[in-house]
């Protein structure tokens, strides 16, 4: 897939708190031009081609949770999903087969409902392993210390590669705060 498939919704979440979502946006995907009757294959070779390995298949848990030392990328390769992003007090967004979800490290989802056959498939850049940790002012401050040092993929989006949404709107950001 070149640098012209299609932009990506943007959405921005600050912390509540409890969740601390990052200073660079979600990006969803919707409707890739893949073009493979097995789209859980596509997405596994799209994702390896711009250097963010698959890792599993499976499902988004159903209770609200973020990964503090990981970006992640989920691409639904069947059914539909509705889920909450941001934290509790989030934002719902509906997911179908063929659309794709990335995830700057930090930010809370929760699955709130899915069809029966509903899977995605999910990746992460080289060098990053997912943590998982639930909403809690606790532990609030120190996940943040660790998503900043998380900091910008360096290589490529996931979905669209070196000249992709993620890499031009995600340095702007990283640019900006400093």
């Amino acid at each position: 897939m070149s640098s012209s498939a299609p932009q990506p919704e943007q959405l921005h979440f600050a912390s509540d708190g409890r969740t601390p979502n990052s200073p660079h946006p979600v990006l969803i995907y919707r409707q890739l031009p893949l073009n493979d009757a097995d789209l859980a294959a596509a997405f596994e070779r799209l994702f390896a081609s711009h250097l963010w390995p698959a890792q599993w298949r499976g499902s988004v848990y159903d209770y609200h949770h973020y990964h503090s030392t990981a970006h992640e990328v989920l691409g639904v390769s069947r059914g539909w999903a509705r889920l909450v992003l941001g934290g509790e007090q989030g934002r719902e967004v509906e997911l179908r087969a063929g659309d794709a979800l990335v995830l700057p490290a930090g930010t809370g989802h929760c699955g709130v409902q899915a069809s029966d056959d509903f899977q995605v498939v999910a990746g992460y850049p080289p060098d990053q392993r997912y943590d998982l940790l639930r909403p809690d002012e606790r532990s609030h401050d120190a996940a943040r210390e660790r998503i900043v040092r998380v900091g910008v993929p360096p290589i490529s989006d996931p979905l669209t590669g070196t000249q992709g949404a993620l890499v031009t709107l995600w340095r702007e950001g990283a640019a900006v705060s400093r």
